[in-house]
């Protein structure tokens, strides 16, 4: 992606946001100077890869294939193995009408998909088999805000604004806006998304940033290489 692209994406990725009256933190909005600057006192945003994460999964079509993701909290994997700390992470994405996140499974996060607002959610969903691979013919039964939802392997499963699913470990899901673009919320155990998404696919996490302009904000994929 052109990085005069994702400054692009940023900004109108704020201003949808901010239609919903959701705020983003004061870092959101920090320039890759002020990162820098800051680094040694605020070392938990890059430890923790909190930030901007905007991602056509490396195959040049964003608008058919991609997410937007801000991490906004997150754990460590640390205190997952204690049982004990900051064991949650939370996300505000946007699926863009007609948008596919692909599908993926997690080997470790649980998470709560929820509709903050716009169009439909729509998630195409299957049950791991014994070797963690799509089972074709398990029923998916999942809690959709605390109500067993049973779907046929593959079946679609659409959130109304205000409806959420929760996804154990495991849970293959794909998903996309339907009608219009959608506000995603998502409230998980520690988030790695260097090491716990499984796609079926072989494509991958990030973007490969084509530098046309400077950045507007660094995404969480910029940290290691322009603050180190």
């Amino acid at each position: 992606m052109k990085r005069s692209t994702i400054n692009s994406i940023i900004r109108e990725a704020d201003t949808f946001i901010r239609s919903f009256g959701y705020i983003m933190p004061p870092f959101a909005y920090w320039t890759p100077k002020q990162m820098k600057e800051r680094q040694q006192s605020s070392a938990g945003i890059f430890d923790a890869r909190l930030g901007w994460d905007i991602t056509d999964y490396g195959q040049g079509k964003f608008d058919e294939l991609g997410l937007f993701l801000f991490t906004v909290r997150n754990g460590r994997f640390e205190d997952m193995k204690k049982g004990a700390g900051m064991l949650y992470a939370e996300k505000i994405m946007i699926s863009r009408k007609d948008q596919l996140s692909p599908m993926h499974r997690h080997v470790i996060k649980a998470e709560d998909i929820i509709n903050r607002g716009g169009g439909k959610l729509v998630l195409e969903l299957f049950m791991p088999d014994a070797e963690g691979g799509i089972d074709p013919k398990a029923e998916v039964s999942v809690p959709v805000d605390g109500t067993i939802r049973k779907l046929p392997a593959g079946g679609l499963l659409k959130l109304d604004p205000g409806e959420s699913v929760t996804l154990l470990p495991g849970v293959w899901h794909a998903f996309w806006g339907e009608g219009k673009d959608v506000l995603i919320g998502e409230v998980s155990t520690v988030n790695d998304d260097l090491t716990d998404n499984i796609f079926r696919e072989p494509i991958g996490r990030f973007s490969d940033v084509e530098e046309d302009t400077a950045p507007l904000h660094l995404l969480v994929s910029d940290y290691q290489r322009w603050i180190g």
